[in-house]
């Protein structure tokens, strides 16, 4: 027998053994969508995508990323993709809102979801409808507000999206009184804190206050500001934080893991036991 047989005799078995068990599986793919926001401390969409892309493929976890800044021209942009992040502006101007087809073919697709802050909201309809299926729940207006509070989150339940973190205290523009899947059938609340009551100050408005979340606070009901969704049948993972209006916050280890767990549970990668490690400081360290 030659060296090359002798090889091959080893090669093959191994290869094949390599392939059984996943060691060469495929990267999973994440398409980040972000539009130009406001400034480098508030909805710096573009760069807090880039700290999460960043430690994703950092991770060791098998990812590629890829950034776009509006929705893709790319005619195969979400070829193979297995979860779509999208953090921008919300209500009319939402980066799905002229590619309603195309985004629902993908949500239908089973294509993971994942909407930071002002990205969870979309018009109320076809747009609201569709994010209701792909992620179990939205800002819909006069109906949800968008205040600035300090949430102090006092326990987190256990679900992967949680490893490695801690309950924690965040200020932030925490939109809450989100509108959610009938009956939350699907939903897990996974960030959930009481506001103020000084949150109830502003007058009635799209935004502001309506009498649904004023019933709401009065009766005591805690308010969940981020939370992941299974659809129906299997049909792929969701998860929206109404946080992340300040770059800073991404300096946060608690809530950077809570984030970046979300995406890698919704892309349906196993979450390590301690979450997904990541650089400390990301945004202090680029300065």
């Amino acid at each position: 027998m030659n060296r090359f047989a002798r090889y091959s005799l080893v090669l093959i078995p191994l290869i094949a053994l390599l392939s059984s068990s996943g060691a060469l599986a495929e990267k999973k793919k994440i398409v980040f969508l972000a539009d130009g926001g406001k400034n480098s401390k508030t909805h710096n969409h573009v760069q807090g995508n880039a700290v999460l892309a960043a430690a994703l493929e950092a991770s060791g976890l098998g990812f590629e990323t890829a950034q776009y800044k509006g929705w893709p021209k790319e005619a195969d942009a979400f070829d193979g993709v297995d979860c779509i992040v999208i953090f921008c502006n919300g209500g009319g101007g939402h980066l799905v809102m002229k590619n309603l087809e195309r985004f629902e073919e993908l949500v239908d697709s089973g294509v993971g979801l994942v909407c930071l802050h002002y990205g969870v909201e979309v018009p109320k309809g076809k747009a609201g409808d569709i994010m209701l299926k792909g992620m179990g729940g939205y800002f819909e207006t006069h109906w949800s507000v968008n205040p600035h509070w300090v949430a102090t989150i006092e326990k987190l339940p256990e679900h992967p999206i949680t490893r490695g973190c801690k309950p924690f205290v965040q200020n932030d523009e925490w939109y809450y009184h989100m509108r959610f899947a009938p009956d939350m059938k699907g939903v897990t609340p996974i960030l959930s804190a009481h506001p103020p009551q000084a949150t109830m100050k502003r007058p009635d408005g799209p935004h502001s206050n309506n009498p649904h979340v004023r019933k709401s606070m009065a009766a005591g009901e805690i308010q969940h500001i981020g939370w992941a969704y299974e659809r129906p049948g299997g049909k792929g993972r969701g998860f929206g934080t109404t946080g992340g209006h300040y770059h800073a916050t991404w300096d946060s280890d608690n809530w950077r893991t809570l984030v970046l767990n979300a995406i890698t549970w919704t892309s349906g990668v196993e979450v390590p036991e301690k979450g997904v490690a990541s650089a400390k400081n990301p945004v202090s360290s680029a300065k």
